[in-house]
């Protein structure tokens, strides 16, 4: 699904107001690598720059502005760490009560920010738990700001409009030729599709790297509603499902999907670090894919950027799994108030004065 806004051209059409500085995150030449790639420029988008420390930043201002034009009572999230961050900031910024659905597997790093932003932790067994619980709580009236369906298909077209902006600044004087983006279901590559196709011109060949084969099964021919088991390091882009989106992104930019394991990944998070550049393991994994498909020479001479989503600084990815929180080690926050009748007090100035007409 994408948006289209009756009778105001094209762009995004979401109020400013619920922003906290996202976008316009600096671009760094990697010009060694880039030599010994034989690229002819190779540049790395620093999303990790954004206020919450991840691209998911660009898409919370989004989806938390339409979770307050609907007027709910309560904002859900299934999370492994950036995304539950960033909404439970943006969240609290919109006076807005948040419950993140978590599992046992994200750092106490996420947790204790999540609920520094007053947001309640509710820990499921394991992935699909997550979204279990989201979709009892939707049914209550929550406003659900991450995919919770099977077959899974991604987040509220809303928010993934906050991934044009990511678009708009790649397609600036010097476009990639090739953009490569960690991926899990698809939300960052159908917005950068989404975004280019909106303003025109060649579009960028996306590359989905992923920690394990999923969407390049799919490539080869197998159905998207399917399962993917593996386990992964890769938290940030771990998950058995895909969706739809990420392959009509693929497919319209003649895309392609790297799987990446975690030792290569581990790999390349040293050899970005030793450039300056110490990437969560699920951004780092980029590099590798890009070295998988620059060996046999046909990206000579080519602009490649590389969508490092996240720093290393907080990356579970980072240690051995034994040393992940346990389901005792749980966190508290207040608990929301009961969803029926509930308004959620709001102090935002704009707020005010769009309640007021």
């Amino acid at each position: 699904m994408k948006l289209i806004y009756a009778g105001q051209g094209r762009g995004i059409r979401l109020p400013e107001a619920l922003s906290l500085g996202e976008g316009g995150t600096p671009s760094v030449e990697l010009s060694a690598l880039a030599q010994t790639m034989k690229l002819g420029r190779l540049t790395a988008k620093l999303e990790w720059c954004n206020p919450t420390g991840s691209h998911k930043d660009r898409m919370s201002a989004r989806l938390i502005a339409r979770a307050l034009s609907c007027n709910v009572p309560l904002v859900v999230a299934a999370s492994s760490g950036n995304g539950g961050l960033s909404i439970a900031a943006y969240s609290a910024h919109a006076g807005l009560p948040t419950e993140i659905a978590l599992t046992a597997a994200v750092a106490q790093s996420y947790r204790r920010a999540m609920v520094a932003h007053g947001a309640r932790l509710i820990e499921a067994p394991d992935s699909l738990g997550r979204w279990e619980h989201l979709a009892r709580r939707v049914a209550e009236g929550a406003f659900a700001a991450t995919n919770y369906r099977l077959p899974a298909i991604g987040t509220d077209p809303f928010g993934i409009e906050g991934y044009k902006t990511l678009a708009a600044e790649l397609a600036g004087l010097d476009r990639p030729d090739v953009v490569i983006v960690p991926s899990s279901r698809g939300d960052l590559l159908s917005g950068l599709r989404l975004g280019f196709e909106e303003i025109g011109g060649v579009m960028p060949r996306l590359v989905a790297v992923e920690p394990f084969p999923r969407l390049a099964r799919v490539m080869a021919g197998e159905d998207y509603r399917s399962r993917f088991e593996g386990h992964t390091a890769q938290v940030s882009t771990a998950g058995e499902t895909v969706t739809f989106q990420a392959l009509a992104a693929l497919r319209a930019s003649s895309g392609l999907s790297v799987p990446v394991d975690d030792m290569a990944a581990r790999r390349a998070q040293a050899t970005l670090a030793a450039c300056g550049l110490h990437a969560e393991l699920s951004a780092a994994a980029a590099l590798t894919a890009l070295d998988e498909i620059a060996r046999d020479g046909r990206l000579a001479g080519r602009h490649v950027t590389l969508v490092l989503t996240g720093s290393g600084l907080r990356d579970p990815g980072a240690h051995d799994p034994a040393s992940w929180p346990h389901t005792d080690e749980r966190p508290h926050a207040a608990t929301p108030p009961a969803m029926s009748g509930f308004q959620p007090p709001r102090t935002e100035a704009s707020v005010q004065q769009r309640d007021n007409g």
